[in-house]
């Protein structure tokens, strides 16, 4: 099995184990450096995934495979990894597990391209509300999906204002987390 149809197995045989430890499939890649294959799969959940989750995610994705005949007998090696920043926000899903961070997008309204670097707040099914801050005042600016030409997280090392998170929709308890600096 090649390409296209190997990773359509591999996604077909991990994302039913993945759901049971509930975590969504977000991408599979089978990489083919020479000598060797290299299947990466990308997971995600809602209030994110420390390492001791990864490496269980890890150990029954690799029983899963292991199991399966969809590898052969060639050896593997597997990487178990969530989406990292400068990653598209395509799904609703990712809108809600990133809102309070720093995101660009380019978007379309009025039949004009804009590109506005904002903070994620709220968002439902059909779009987001973008949260800005301008010399200390808040604005928002409602952006509905299929306008959304591209967006990604960014690189942030700013603590924002207790405002602005509050604006982002974030509770007291992540507000304190994402201003409280890390020792």
């Amino acid at each position: 099995m090649a390409g296209e149809a190997l990773v359509g197995a591999i996604e077909a045989l991990v994302a039913p184990a993945l759901a049971q430890l509930g975590f969504d499939l977000e991408e599979v890649a089978v990489l083919t450096p020479p000598g060797r294959r290299e299947i990466r799969i990308v997971v995600d959940r809602d209030g994110g995934a420390d390492l001791d989750a990864l490496a269980e995610v890890s150990r029954a994705l690799e029983s899963t495979l292991d199991d399966s005949d969809a590898l052969g007998t060639a050896p593997y090696d597997l990487e178990v990894t969530t989406p990292g920043i400068g990653r598209p926000l395509t799904s609703p899903r990712h809108w809600l597990r990133n809102r309070g961070r720093a995101v660009t997008v380019e978007y379309s309204a009025d039949g004009s391209d804009r590109k506005l670097a904002a903070r994620i707040g709220d968002s439902d099914a059909d779009g987001v509300t973008l949260v800005t801050a301008d010399k200390g005042r808040l604005g928002t600016v409602q952006v509905p999906y299929a306008a959304i030409g591209r967006a990604v997280v960014d690189v942030d090392f700013t603590r924002p204002s207790e405002s602005v998170l509050r604006a982002c929709g974030l509770d007291d308890a992540e507000i304190v987390r994402r201003r409280t600096p890390a020792s």
